[in-house]
């Protein structure tokens, strides 16, 4: 099933973002080894809200959880993305994507385009490195550029593919470096040329790289089951088109229709734990602040209602009485954020709206 819609605008007030921590710019590198998201003092300038994404990939580390406890700060949200994350021939190597930097956009957060210049090698592995740590010298650059900058997230990030390509390019020196100095055999580098190569001819053409790849993804995704789904509707793909033009393309755990009536929902499971994991919650409660904003959604040219639900299961029976002080206090809080947002919570088969907490 591919079910289509518009977005114009964002709208929506999150309630579960952890309390960040402040650190100075001047202790960046201190900040991005001990927290994934923060507040960032920038001497007299301000502050800014910033997130960093291990590696490029959104199925790794929760960078989705990561963004969304920025989502709360009043001034300008940013997070730094690797352009390549190459873990050496023995580990995984990720591009970043088209569609994050859409997203991100879509979310009004600034996106930092960044590479890794520091490695460790690996204790267990011949050829793989470990604790990879960015150039913060371009990162703070950057940073100070971000502070003066006047346009919104979107025109701020199509700047930044812009120069993807020099990125790429320092990434793909610093992994040879990297290299070198541990004696780790990476991945193909005539490869990661290709890939940077269409970075460097231009915006239009790493947007359509990317997209082609992203629907591949989506196409992928939307017949796969993940081990972190439970699920017993239509798996589907979901294209959403921006006030730009632009095409984002992702997937819909589950769908079901009744009548003139969607129901979008997004699944979280868990094996071990009355209710999957806060990192799992938020990164499900991202993907709420796109359903819930969807705008003339289709299956074809039939026009649907749409009803947005975050189905979280367990594979052990929920009881309140099982719940640790704090899993209650999340689901208080998840209360009251789908209430304002307008967005469905189902645990198992109960609706959290109807649960009195």
């Amino acid at each position: 099933m591919d079910v289509s819609a518009k977005i114009t605008g964002i709208k929506y007030s999150p309630f579960l973002c952890r309390n960040l921590n402040t650190f100075s710019i001047e202790h960046l590198d201190d900040a991005l080894s001990k927290d994934s998201a923060f507040i960032l003092d920038v001497n007299k300038k301000g502050q800014i809200a910033l997130s960093w994404w291990v590696s490029a990939k959104r199925t790794r580390s929760y960078p989705y959880a990561r963004v969304y406890d920025t989502l709360n700060f009043q001034g300008k949200k940013v997070t730094i993305i690797p352009i390549v994350k190459d873990e050496g021939k023995e580990g995984d190597r990720d591009f970043l994507q088209w569609d994050t930097i859409s997203l991100m956009s879509l979310l009004g957060v600034y996106t930092i385009i960044s590479y890794y210049s520091y490695a460790e090698k690996s204790s267990r592995y011949r050829h793989k490195i470990t604790n990879q740590r960015f150039d913060t010298a371009h990162i703070k650059r950057e940073i100070n550029n971000l502070l003066s900058y006047q346009s919104d997230a979107l025109h701020w990030n199509l700047a930044q593919i812009e120069n993807a390509g020099k990125i790429g390019e320092k990434a793909i020196d610093s992994y040879e470096r990297i290299s070198k100095e541990l004696g780790v055999e990476m991945h193909s580098k005539e490869s990661a040329r290709k890939r940077i190569d269409e970075l460097l001819k231009g915006k239009e053409n790493f947007m359509t790289l990317s997209r082609e790849l992203a629907k591949k993804a989506q196409d992928r995704e939307s017949i796969t089951i993940q081990p972190k789904e439970n699920l017993v509707g239509i798996k589907a793909t979901l294209t959403i088109k921006n006030y730009l033009g632009g095409y984002y393309f992702f997937t819909c755990d589950e769908v079901n229709i009744e009548k003139e009536t969607i129901y979008l929902i997004e699944g979280k499971h868990t094996k071990q734990s009355s209710i999957p994991s806060l990192e799992d919650i938020k990164d499900g409660l991202v993907k709420m602040i796109l359903f819930t904003n969807l705008k003339e959604v289709k299956i074809n040219v039939v026009d649907y209602t749409s009803i947005s639900i975050l189905k979280l299961t367990s594979d052990l029976k929920f009881s309140w009485k099982t719940l640790r002080k704090s899993q209650i206090e999340i689901l208080h809080l998840l209360k009251k954020e789908s209430e304002e947002n307008e967005f469905h919570v189902l645990i198992n088969n109960t609706y959290l709206q109807e649960i009195d907490i």
